[in-house]
């Protein structure tokens, strides 16, 4: 199963060297930067990023396979139609900022919203142990967001997902990404 485009985004409270590393059950098939021994950035409080070469990114970016299941069973089933304002609302309820928000509905929704339905969970234990993240220093904030989420032809009855509301204090940390499962567990990236 491939887990596509988490992004990394580090906003301190003031310029600060930043070591990210992610010990990830599975083989990565992207970094961008390369990841090599970790990441080492510098990060600016509005999110700008710079590496020891002088090059600026908006976020760290990773994408990987792994045997690590996702689990539906709680989430939600949203029409199509209906998919943008869900998202639009969750992600905030999340943590997202507009910006981060922008950045997830570009490269999801355009992979969702003529679906008949979409069943979405949000992965937790089993995402966080897959691609668990070392962070120096120590983030006072982690927002990581992981859906998985199926294509469906009819409505499907699955237990309402609860989510945790999480506020920004301090040096923040945030994360999103996403995969979606087919039937038969094959899965494959849309570009």
């Amino acid at each position: 199963m491939t887990l596509y485009k988490p992004v990394i985004y580090l906003y301190p409270t003031k310029k600060t060297n930043v070591f990210v590393n992610l010990d990830f059950d599975g083989t990565f098939t992207c970094t961008y930067p390369k990841i090599n021994d970790g990441w080492k950035v510098v990060a600016e409080p509005d999110g700008t990023l710079t590496d020891n070469n002088g090059r600026k990114y908006s976020y760290l970016f990773w994408e990987g396979d792994t045997k690590v299941p996702m689990e539906f069973n709680e989430g939600f089933c949203v029409s199509g139609k209906d998919t943008e304002a869900f998202l639009l609302e969750k992600l905030a309820y999340l943590g997202l900022n507009d910006k981060e928000i922008n950045d997830f509905m570009v490269f999801w929704l355009p992979r969702m919203q003529e679906n008949p339905y979409n069943v979405i969970s949000f992965q937790t234990d089993n995402y966080l142990k897959a691609a668990q993240l070392e962070v120096s220093p120590r983030p006072d904030t982690m927002i990581r967001v992981f859906m998985a989420w199926k294509k469906a032809d009819n409505f499907v009855d699955i237990k309402e997902q609860k989510l945790a509301k999480t506020q920004r204090k301090g040096f923040a940390l945030v994360e999103w990404g996403g995969t979606e499962v087919m039937d038969g567990t094959k899965n494959y990236l849309i570009q």
